[in-house]
């Protein structure tokens, strides 16, 4: 049965390619687990179909896998709370995006800048699944009917074509099926910025392991990373406005004030003429107080696989519930002939 469409279903997902870092935190765990709280049904999903969409070592996807799990768990995504799996154990994901991949439009996708920017010069020799990567993850939020997706800036564009996919689909079919959702962009943190570059965002893809804080670094590594981080050598403004020129204090400031959940100005306020290296010894006692908690705790989860397993399992049982019946009333739309029941998961 479909679910009414007034039900708040949050639905997002994250790439499990290794070293989630503090931006992963600020931009997106904590709001994860904000929402789970607010007793709104939460459904997160590691997406290793889109992982794949370059080439993967085997292994070390499933040791990735494992590890976004964790840090889900640690920072406080309960199982008994939300649906918490992996994007391949549930069929419905790449069956949807198959029906979507004859919905979406050639033009659509070759608009995407994420497609540009990771295919580069060669784009010839990029997989098809770079190229139609915005459909599968039409069919990751639509197979749920979600009606809130929270993403980052750089994820805008994709869901702009979620909606256009469910437009185009509920306007050929004459239905009024798929919801056309929202993206949930709020927070002074939704984008956590590299700690030598204030310009670049902090990614865990960056060659240099000293730009980003990661969820498994222990004290003395974030110690010396935040001491490190650059900024400049003028006291610090009592007002984020007076800082939009410099990038590094904006970053630093803003880090503080999410990891505090206070206002950045309110921060710029409290060390206002001061030195950075004032603020930086602050910062470190605050982010560590933060975060070794949470490294602690994925170190011990990821110590029992099994566990992560059997948690990404049961998730992705609860799951293939909600998307199973979407999907079967998608092939009923479209003319497909299904039996009722149908696989709900890969292999199943």
């Amino acid at each position: 049965m479909t679910p009414a469409r007034h039900q708040k279903r949050v639905f997002s997902g994250i790439q499990p390619s290794g070293n989630l870092t503090l931006g992963n935190y600020l931009g997106a765990l904590t709001r994860f687990v904000d929402m789970q709280n607010a007793g709104i049904e939460t459904i997160y999903c590691l997406v290793d179909l889109h992982a794949i969409t370059v080439w993967q070592d085997p292994k070390e996807l499933r040791a990735a896998t494992r590890e976004a799990a964790a840090a889900f768990l640690a920072a406080g995504i309960c199982p008994e709370k939300s649906i918490l799996f992996n994007q391949s154990q549930v069929a419905a994901h790449a069956e949807l995006a198959w029906i979507f991949n004859c919905v979406t439009r050639m033009g659509w996708l070759s608009r995407m800048t994420q497609f540009k920017d990771k295919a580069g010069k060669n784009r010839e020799n990029a997989s098809v699944g770079l190229f139609a990567y915005p459909a599968l993850m039409a069919a990751d939020i639509l197979v749920y009917h979600a009606t809130h997706v929270p993403v980052g800036d750089d994820q805008k564009q994709h869901l702009e074509l979620t909606r256009d996919v469910a437009i185009k689909f509920n306007h050929d079919f004459e239905v009024d099926f798929f919801p056309v959702i929202e993206p949930v962009i709020e927070g002074t943190a939704t984008r956590v910025m590299s700690l030598r570059d204030g310009t670049k965002k902090m990614s865990k893809s960056d060659p240099s392991d000293m730009s980003r804080i990661n969820l498994t670094d222990s004290a003395d590594v974030i110690q010396k990373k935040l001491r490190r981080a650059r900024t400049d050598s003028e006291p610090i403004a009592g007002c984020m406005k007076d800082l939009e020129y410099r990038p590094e204090a904006r970053n630093l400031i803003n880090i503080f004030a999410a990891l505090s959940a206070q206002d950045p100005d309110s921060v710029a306020q409290t060390y206002e003429g001061r030195q950075f290296a004032d603020f930086k010894s602050d910062l470190v006692d605050l982010a560590v107080t933060k975060l070794q908690p949470i490294s602690q705790e994925m170190n011990r989860l990821t110590q029992d696989p099994s566990e992560i397993d059997r948690i990404l399992g049961h998730g992705a049982e609860q799951a293939a519930a909600i998307a199973e019946p979407i999907l079967r009333r998608t092939y009923e739309i479209i003319g497909l002939i299904r039996s009722r029941k149908g696989p709900s998961r890969i292999g199943g």
